[in-house]
């Protein structure tokens, strides 16, 4: 499966749109993250433990995105795209999306290129 943030992928043509696809995942903070966080915000650096966390969430937010695109019969994602919300105190929202299309190679069609 492609997956790129771009409205085309070179080297390949659209040779069908699917759809709208998307993924999400709600992640709450862990407590222990949060007291770590608290000393870090003193001293200064990068947040490990959130970092992990909103790794994980994107991975498993694409994971979702690309797993619906695949039941539509897609072969690649384009134009894909990010969004985070809050959804309560402590618990945020990651969101991933894109438009699932069937790619094929442009020499693959003498007529398109």
């Amino acid at each position: 499966m492609l997956v790129v943030n771009t409205e085309t992928i070179p080297g390949y043509h659209i040779a069908e749109v699917k759809g709208l696809v998307q993924g999400n995942t709600v992640r709450a903070k862990h407590a222990g993250r949060d007291i770590a966080a608290g000393f870090k915000n003193l001293i200064g650096g990068e947040l490990k433990g959130y970092t992990e966390l909103l790794t994980e969430s994107r991975r498993e937010a694409v994971d979702r995105m690309l797993a619906e695109a695949r039941a539509l019969g897609a072969n690649a994602v384009v134009n894909v795209r990010f969004s985070t919300s809050a959804v309560t105190g402590g618990a945020a929202e990651l969101y991933a999306y894109g438009t699932a299309v069937v790619v094929q190679p442009t020499g693959a069609d003498p007529g398109l290129g």
